[in-house]
């Protein structure tokens, strides 16, 4: 692909996940009340039914993963996108319309089959990069995912005022918008001479890890990545709960602070990436990364004031520079029709965190908030986020031990 082919592929691709992350944001603000006004419990209760709702989608993106990233090596990118963009705009037409929490359910199953499109995506990056701009586009993700975050609690809060369900249909309509975005316009990045015949015995999440256990690098990031997942639901499963309970903040201002999460983001990953990879090289911005998620987290732990939480964002969001990087070695340790492959391992694993996360940030959310708490810690999720950040800038600096710069 032409340099001028894979810019312009890049900025598809970019607006692809833009808006799946509009959707995905749009209804954050509003699902601890959905949750609440068909379950008639209060927030520290719905925080655990929030938790097994992430979980049963992760349960089947764990499964699914491999497969969809199989499937993308044998078919190509383009069509394994399409059904991932069709399957969210479905989810939340279910989302919108639950009687019940059942329904609520068989939605995030829906979408944890087809899953979400970042897999495919990150595969896609992979196809049209080099090995001297694989983290700035990986940092392109992020991008996407910071904006998509500005914009859709905003629009969440906002369209909230019209009751709690209305979010939920404009999701749908983006979702489904950037279903029709990407049949007429997303072009296919992976070759026919790029791609390998679907194997069942590699399209399941032991087989696909087990195909990459000859690259080592790969194993210890892919363990470190395990551990910063887990660390990162502090933040993806608990940060509208903690925030509502310990500053007593409205789905406005869950939404608002969501956006600013989202500029954070969109500031580091689209503008800081290659600017850190100059400077500090790209072993050593993982390293910087995560030292600044860990210190992140600890203040998040025991902010006593709403402002503190914005404040923060700031440093925590400068640690968004090792994710990309960590995806830039990865990357360039598998050949072109691997890549599906290694990013449906990923995502399996990120899946299989997402299980284990939500229920042990939420449930610890849930025992230090509820009536026989020992001590009244609603900020134990991020103090957790951190130890477990820890381990696995440890375990980053044995897997990085004998890669170069």
């Amino acid at each position: 692909m032409s340099q001028l082919n894979s810019k312009k592929a890049l900025l598809f691709i970019f607006v692809t996940i833009l808006i799946d992350c509009i959707g995905i944001g749009i209804i954050i603000p509003v699902m601890p009340k959905l949750i609440q006004s068909l379950s008639s419990t209060n927030v520290s209760d719905a925080a655990s039914i929030g938790g097994w709702l992430s979980v049963s989608y992760a349960i089947m993106q764990f499964i699914m993963s491999p497969v969809l990233g199989g499937l993308s090596d044998r078919f190509g990118r383009r069509p394994v996108l399409l059904i991932s963009m069709l399957g969210l705009g479905i989810d939340f037409i279910f989302l919108f319309l639950a009687p019940t929490l059942a329904w609520l359910f068989v939605g995030r199953i829906i979408a944890g089959i087809c899953g979400a499109s970042f897999t495919t995506a990150s595969a896609y990056i992979a196809d049209i990069s080099t090995k001297e701009n694989r983290a700035q586009n990986f940092g392109m993700i992020g991008a996407a995912f910071g904006v998509g975050f500005i914009i859709g609690p905003a629009l969440g809060s906002l369209f909230s005022t019209f009751g709690v369900r209305v979010p939920f249909l404009v999701a749908a309509c983006f979702s489904l918008l950037n279903f029709i975005y990407g049949y007429f316009v997303l072009p296919e990045s992976l070759g026919i001479e790029n791609r390998r015949k679907f194997d069942w015995k590699r399209a399941n999440p032991i087989g696909s890890l087990l195909h990459l256990r000859k690259h080592k690098t790969i194993l210890g990031l892919i363990a470190a990545l395990t551990f910063i997942y887990i660390a990162g639901h502090a933040m993806q499963s608990t940060w509208t709960f903690i925030t509502m309970e310990k500053f007593k903040w409205t789905e406005k201002i869950v939404g608002y602070s969501i956006s600013f999460v989202g500029i954070s983001i969109a500031i580091v990953q689209g503008g800081l990436i290659k600017k850190a990879n100059n400077l500090f090289g790209i072993k050593r911005s993982v390293y910087v990364g995560l030292f600044l998620q860990i210190i992140g987290f600890i203040l998040f732990a025991f902010a006593w004031q709403d402002w503190m939480m914005f404040a923060i964002m700031l440093p925590f969001a400068m640690g968004g520079i090792a994710g990309p990087s960590m995806q830039s070695i990865m990357t360039s340790q598998v050949e072109a029709n691997e890549q599906g492959e290694l990013q449906g391992a990923v995502t399996s694993l990120m899946s299989l965190t997402s299980i284990i996360g939500p229920l042990l940030m939420t449930s610890l959310f849930t025992f230090f908030t509820g009536t026989n708490a020992p001590v009244y810690f609603p900020g134990i999720p991020f103090l957790t986020g951190a130890v477990l950040t820890v381990i696995s800038f440890v375990i980053v600096l044995v897997a990085l031990k004998k890669y170069g710069k």
